[in-house]
């Protein structure tokens, strides 16, 4: 193998594919990239056996081949060369040498053979969707993922597919987020699949805003999201996401209509006298009144009110202050609706006149 490459070239697939690249694996070869070169140019993959991503860049090749280097510290090495280098890279006797100006790197290297490639994905569910579109339905509800649940089905976010309509679902037991997004997808059913956490944070990064359409493979293993020379493969986890729609409360008459970015900035400055473990703060609702209140073991307390429309009757509910800013700060309506039923039951936040995005928060004792 061996080519020549501009640093910046090089550098913008090995960016995109380095955050799969776990700092300590079971198995070496992990650590480091697959580097396939032949008369297309150069590709770029890293796995980790749950999440795998291919970045291809064209390239002058004066010799195809494949081999895997070690990914961090070719990384660092063409982040350390100056701006405009030439880079080139030869392997010879199982060692890879980097060459640029008077610079010389030498690695080593595994061999491709050892390398773990996700299978194909057996496509039973194909459809494109502008790319700017998919990153909102997941920016809009990935925060209500959990993290490292017992009930692993949780560490991911629910893709349910069904005609004309794409809809994602997160919840860690305490909040769910819900969006919904028209799609050009044409399905006789529904289809449901939970991509794990790893995935969908990476996706989200890979995702950029703009209105290029991305390939969505669906498979029954895998899911597969393809964008020119970027290809994004993640496993599906395997277990039956709960019943969301039971979730969702029905019939709260108290209904609050507030100014998003005012409710938002007097919980965070509320916030920060919460117990800095259970971030509990206090809503006390009456005709067209809100306040909040927080305090801690320390006796410190906060307090804060303000004007909103509301027309029901009193109202004490305790919330853990973290949950309602995530979904404030997805929000982007100037105006976000509460609607509540009694202090023992959940609140449903969503922008005024519309259900396209949905979240529940439960309340908490205090």
């Amino acid at each position: 193998m061996k080519f020549t490459i501009d640093r910046e070239t090089l550098l913008k697939p090995l960016q995109q594919v380095i955050g799969v690249v776990e700092r300590r694996q079971t198995l070496p070869v992990l650590g480091n990239l697959l580097l396939t070169a032949d008369d297309e140019g150069i590709q770029v993959t890293a796995t980790d056996l749950e999440v795998e991503i291919q970045a291809g860049v064209g390239s002058q090749v004066d010799e195809g081949g494949e081999i895997t280097v070690p990914a961090r510290k070719l990384l660092d090495i063409c982040k350390a060369l100056p701006e405009g280098a030439k880079v080139q890279l030869s392997e010879r006797d199982q060692r890879v040498q980097i060459r640029s100006g008077k610079s010389r790197f030498t690695l080593s290297t595994l061999p491709a053979g050892d390398f773990p490639v996700v299978e194909q994905v057996q496509g039973e569910t194909r459809f494109s969707i502008p790319q700017n579109r998919l990153r909102e339905l997941i920016e809009r509800t990935h925060f209500s993922m959990a993290q490292q649940d017992v009930r692993y089905y949780l560490n991911g976010l629910l893709l349910e597919i069904s005609s004309s309509l794409l809809r994602a679902v997160a919840t860690d037991g305490h909040r769910l987020a819900m969006c919904d997004m028209q799609s050009e997808v044409e399905l006789p059913g529904r289809q449901q699949v939970i991509v794990p956490r790893k995935g969908i944070q990476e996706l989200l990064r890979l995702l950029e805003d703009s209105d290029t359409p991305v390939e969505v493979e669906v498979g029954t293993n895998h899911i597969r999201v393809s964008r020119g020379d970027l290809r994004f493969t993640s496993k599906l986890v395997d277990g039956r996401f709960p019943d969301y729609e039971r979730v969702l409360p029905k019939g709260g008459d108290k209904r609050i209509l507030a100014d998003r970015e005012q409710l938002r900035q007097a919980l965070s400055r509320t916030s920060i006298l919460s117990n800095e473990k259970y971030r509990g703060i206090r809503l006390n609702l009456d005709k067209n009144i809100v306040k909040i209140q927080s305090h801690n073991p320390e006796q410190e307390q906060a307090d804060e009110e303000f004007e909103v429309d509301y027309q029901g009757g009193g109202l004490e509910i305790g919330f853990n202050v973290n949950y309602l800013l995530d979904v404030l700060g997805s929000v982007r309506s100037d105006q976000v609706e509460l609607t509540l039923s009694d202090s023992n039951s959940s609140c449903l936040i969503r922008q005024p006149g519309s259900d396209q995005y949905r979240y529940v928060v439960m309340p908490m004792r205090l």
